[in-house]
C-alpha cells in the first residue's frame, strides 16, 4: 500500500465525544464549523490561509448562527474534512489508496488549490496520485471502489477519468512486463493444487494475457464498463481475451448463474449487470460459448431485460447452436406459468440456425461485409448436431403434462428438414409424450407419429413400437410392415416363420447395418434414449392371443403385395406414406379385417 504523509508537528487534533473535534491548543477557538452531526471547534486564521471556500462562508456568514458555519454537502463527510483541517494546521496526515479519493475531493470544495497558497493540499495529493496510486495496479483499483462513497462533484469525473485510464493501460501492458507475484488471484489458486505451489513456483509461472480479469471484478458495473470500454477501444486485446473477462464477472457477480438462476430481490441491480454484459459482449463468433451464452440469457429472462438484449442472445446463440448442450437449453418459465420450459425461446433460437442457409448465399456475395458480422454457412455435421439436440430436448420437455401438442410439434417440424441416419431419440421422445399425455385423441396421436420416419427406426426401436399401445394403430402396422419388409429384403425375400424368425433376423439386421458408417455415428447401441426402449422392450410381455395376430399380420399376402405393388421399394416407405396409404379405400380393406382391433401387443405394466 502506497501512503504519505504530510506536515512536521505532532497530532494533536482531539476529540471529547463522537460527535465533537477540536485542536488542542492554548488559543481559544473562534469558529464552530458543523458536518453533517459532528461540530469542530477550529480557529479562523489557519483555515482562511488555505481554503478559498471556508474564507467566502465566514465573510458571508449568518449573524444568527454567529461563529457557527454548517457544511452538509461536503464529499467525504466527516472523515475527509478532518483530514483537511489537520493540513490546514500541519499536523501530520496520512494519505492512502482508501482515503486520498475522499480527500482530493473534499480538497476540491474546500478550493484549497495553489492559488491560495503554494504547496496547498491539491497540489500535494495529486503529486502523490501520479507518483503512486496510478502506478499501482492494485491501489488504482481501491481508488475506483472508494469512489461511490463520495458525493458527485464536476472534479470526480476527472478523477475517475484518471484511474480508469490507468488500469486500463496496465491490463493492455505486454505480459513480459507484469509482476506476477502480486497479479496472480487466490481464485486461480483455488482451482489448482495450492499445495505443490509456493511463492518461487508462482513467480516462475508464465503470466497469462488474461491476468487482469479476476481483479477487475470486484468493481461495480458501471465503472467496469467503463474500464472494459477503455480497454476495447485501445484495440491490443483479443476478443476472447475480453469474452473471458465478461464471463468471469457474470460467474461472481451474479450469484446462481452457473446454475442459471439469479439469488437475489436486487433485480434492477442485476438487470444492469446482465444488460451491460451483454453490450459489451465482442462481435467475434468466437469470443463466448454457446454455454455461456445461454446462461446469460437465462439470466435475461430472469430479471427480465429488454427486448433488445434478448434478441442480441437469441440470434448470437442460434449462430452457434451446434455447441450447445441439452441441459443448456432447460430454460425455466417464469413463476406462474403453465408450462415448465419457455419452448418460444427456443423456437426463436432454432429459426436463427435455420436462416443462416437462407442467408449465405446472399452473403457469400457481399464480400464487403466484415466477417465478424456474417454467421456462419451451416454443414451437414452442424445441421445434424442441432437435430439430435433439439431430439433430446424433446424427450425432456415431453415429460411436461402441460406442454401443449402444437408446441411439440411446431419444434420437432423445425428441424424435420434435417437428414439424420436414425429417428430413434425423436421416436423416444415422442414416445415419453404420449406417456405423459394419456388423453390425446386418435388424430392427436396420429399427428405427432406422423414425425416419425420409420424407414430410419432401428431393429430394436421397431421390436418396440410393435408392441406399444400408446401408438394409433395404422402406425404400428407401418412398423410392422417397414420390419417385415426389411427383413425380408435382408434375407432374400423370405418372411419370418414366427416371432423368434423375426428376432433372429432382427439381430441379423442390426449387425448388417453397423457397416454403414452414418449408422455407426448415430448408432442405437451408443445412445441413451435407445437404452431406455430396450429396459422397456425387456419387460414386455406377449399374451399368446396377441403373438397370434401379429403372426397373422406379418404373414398377411395382401398387405405386402399391396406394398410392393404400390412402393417398388422398401427404401421408399415411410410413416408419412404409410398414412395416405393406410388412409386409402384399398388399405382400409386390410385394416377392416377382424383381426385389426387385435393385431397388436398389449403390455403388462
Amino acid at each position: 500500500m502506497k501512503f504519505m504523509k504530510l506536515g512536521s508537528k505532532l497530532d494533536t487534533f482531539r476529540s471529547d465525544s463522537k460527535n465533537v473535534r477540536y485542536v488542542a491548543s492554548e488559543l481559544a477557538t473562534d469558529i464552530v464549523i458543523v458536518v453533517r452531526d459532528v461540530k469542530f471547534y477550529l480557529h479562523k486564521f489557519p483555515l482562511l490561509s488555505k481554503s478559498a471556500s471556508l474564507q467566502k462562508l465566514i465573510a458571508n456568514g449568518d449573524e444568527e448562527n454567529g461563529d457557527e458555519i454548517q457544511i452538509s454537502d461536503i464529499p467525504g463527510g466527516p472523515v475527509a474534512f478532518e483530514i483537511c483541517v489537520k493540513f490546514c494546521y500541519g499536523i501530520v496526515i496520512t494519505l492512502n489508496a482508501y482515503n486520498v479519493f475522499a480527500t482530493r475531493c473534499a480538497a476540491e470544495y474546500l478550493g484549497m488549490h495553489e492559488t491560495i497558497e503554494k504547496g496547498n493540499l491539491i497540489y500535494k495529493i495529486d503529486a502523490f496520485l501520479n507518483s503512486y496510486i496510478f502506478r499501482s495496479w492494485k491501489d488504482s483499483i481501491i481508488v475506483l471502489q472508494t469512489t461511490k462513497s463520495v458525493l458527485s462533484l464536476p472534479d470526480e469525473s476527472v478523477l475517475v477519468g484518471l484511474c480508469i485510464n490507468a488500469i486500463a493501460a496496465k491490463a493492455c501492458f505486454d505480459v513480459s512486463k507484469v509482476d506476477w507475484s502480486y497479479t496472480y488471484n487466490q481464485r486461480r489458486l483455488s482451482e489448482e493444487n495450492r499445495d505443490n505451489l509456493t511463492s518461487e513456483s508462482i513467480g516462475s509461472r508464465p503470466v497469462p494475457k488474461d491476468w487482469w480479469v479476476e481483479d477487475l471484478c470486484e468493481l461495480e458495473i458501471d465503472l467496469y464498463r467503463r474500464i472494459v470500454m477503455k480497454i476495447i477501444t485501445k484495440g491490443i486485446l483479443s476478443h476472447e481475451v475480453i469474452g473471458e473477462a465478461l464471463k468471469a464477472y457474470s460467474y461472481i457477480r451474479l450469484p446462481g448463474f452457473s446454475e442459471g438462476v439469479i439469488y437475489s430481490r436486487d433485480v434492477a441491480k442485476y438487470r444492469s449487470t446482465v444488460d451491460t454484459i451483454v453490450w459489451l459482449l465482442p462481435a467475434e463468433r468466437g469470443s463466448v460459448s454457446c454455454s455461456f451464452l445461454l446462461k446469460l440469457l437465462k439470466a435475461a429472462i430472469i430479471v427480465d431485460s429488454g427486448e433488445m438484449a434478448t434478441e442480441q442472445l437469441v440470434r448470437r446463440i442460434g449462430q452457434k447452436l451446434e455447441e450447445a448442450s441439452m441441459n443448456d437449453l432447460l430454460i425455466r418459465t417464469a413463476e406462474g406459468e403453465d408450462v415448465m420450459y419457455d419452448v418460444d425461446v427456443i423456437q426463436k433460437i432454432v429459426q436463427e440456425f435455420l436462416v443462416q442457409d437462407q442467408n449465405s448465399e446472399f452473403e457469400s456475395e457481399e464480400n464487403e461485409v466484415p466477417e465478424i458480422e456474417r454467421p456462419g454457412i451451416l454443414t451437414d455435421a452442424s445441421k445434424l448436431m442441432v437435430a439430435k439436440l433439439i431430439d433430446a430436448y424433446l424427450a425432456v420437455i415431453a415429460k411436461d403434462p402441460n406442454l401443449p401438442l402444437s408446441k411439440f410439434v411446431d419444434l420437432a417440424e423445425m428441424v424435420s428438414g434435417i437428414s439424420r441416419p436414425n429417428h430413434d431419440r425423436l421416436y423416444r421422445a415422442i414416445d415419453v409424450y404420449l406417456k405423459e399425455h394419456p388423453g390425446l385423441s386418435k388424430s392427436e396421436r396420429i399427428r405427432i407419429c406422423k414425425l416419425i420416419d420409420c424407414n430410419k427406426l432401428s431393429v430394436d426401436a421397431c421390436m418396440h413400437a410393435v408392441q406399444n399401445d400408446r401408438l394409433p394403430s395404422r402406425v404400428v402396422m407401418q412398423v410392422l410392415i417397414h420390419d417385415q419388409v426389411r427383413s425380408a429384403a435382408s434375407l432374400g425375400g423370405n418372411a419370418p416363420k414366427d416371432r423368434k424368425d423375426l428376432k433372429r433376423r432382427s439381430h441379423g439386421s442390426t449387425k448388417a447395418a453397423a457397416t454403414n458408417p452414418e449408422d455407426e455415428q448415430d448408432g442405437p447401441a451408443t445412445s441413451d434414449d435407445l437404452t431406455a426402449l430396450k429396459g422397456e422392450l425387456a419387460a414386455l410381455t406377449f399374451s399368446k392371443g396377441a403373438v397370434t395376430k401379429v403372426k397373422s399380420l406379418l404373414k398377411s399376402k395382401r398387405i405386402f403385395k399391396k406394398v410392393w405393388s404400390s412402393k417398388g421399394s422398401h427404401d421408399q416407405i415411410s410413416c408419412s406414406d404409410s398414412s395416405e396409404a393406410l388412409g386409402s379405400t384399398k388399405m382400409e380393406e386390410c385394416s377392416s379385417t377382424p383381426s385389426r382391433n387385435n393385431r397388436r401387443h398389449f403390455v403388462s405394466r
